[in-house]
């Protein structure tokens, strides 16, 4: 096997793992998932049908990622975040076909903290930063990070993860750690190379 499965894990067959993944306690993953290259499921991850996790990432304790998420490269998933996929839940009035399901989008490189809720149907944007407990209900621009109930933008990260400081007389940045330089306008910020 060219991934690692613990023994109290459950992978059903039609599931798709990639190369050196690990896969830890309790864990379940449904067929029709597929995860990436390289990732770390830690313990008690649910991983549903239909759900595409990219290389690389790293998806912490108590997380279940429900029809409907889509991770690309690299996501960070802190413990206990949570993940919707109906907007509108109702006990009495089921609505559990994939039909039912609003996509999620986590792009690449984006961190997840821990005990956030991610409300289904939003994008975040590539190396954005969730931080812990936020409540995120609409779109997350590239590289914001976004704190609160709900969530709203309360600044900027690098790639790297360390906050950016735009300069008040411009809107450009330089990470102080990588040396990485940005450009902003408006809730827009790019990596200038």
């Amino acid at each position: 096997m060219e991934y690692f499965v613990h023994e109290s894990a459950y992978v059903d067959e039609g599931a798709k793992i990639g190369r050196g993944t690990r896969i830890w306690h309790f864990c379940h993953i449904m067929p029709g998932a597929e995860i990436g290259e390289e990732c770390t499921l830690g313990q008690n991850v649910f991983v549903a049908k239909g759900v595409r996790v990219g290389r690389g990432c790293k998806i912490q304790n108590n997380v279940s990622l429900y029809e409907g998420v889509v991770l690309e490269d690299h996501v960070f998933v802190g413990p206990s975040a949570v993940f919707t996929n109906v907007r509108t839940p109702r006990a009495a009035f089921p609505r559990n076909r994939s039909e039912d399901y609003l996509r999620t989008l986590v792009k690449r490189g984006a961190t997840i903290g821990a005990n956030a809720t991610i409300v289904c149907g939003v994008t975040i944007g590539e190396w954005a930063f969730v931080a812990a407990g936020a409540v995120v209900t609409k779109d997350v621009p590239p590289y914001a990070l976004v704190a609160g109930v709900p969530a709203r933008i309360v600044g900027y990260a690098c790639e790297c993860g360390l906050p950016l400081r735009f300069a008040p007389e411009g809107e450009e940045a330089q990470c102080r750690e990588c040396g990485r330089r940005y450009r902003k306008e408006g809730e827009r910020v790019w990596r200038v190379e």
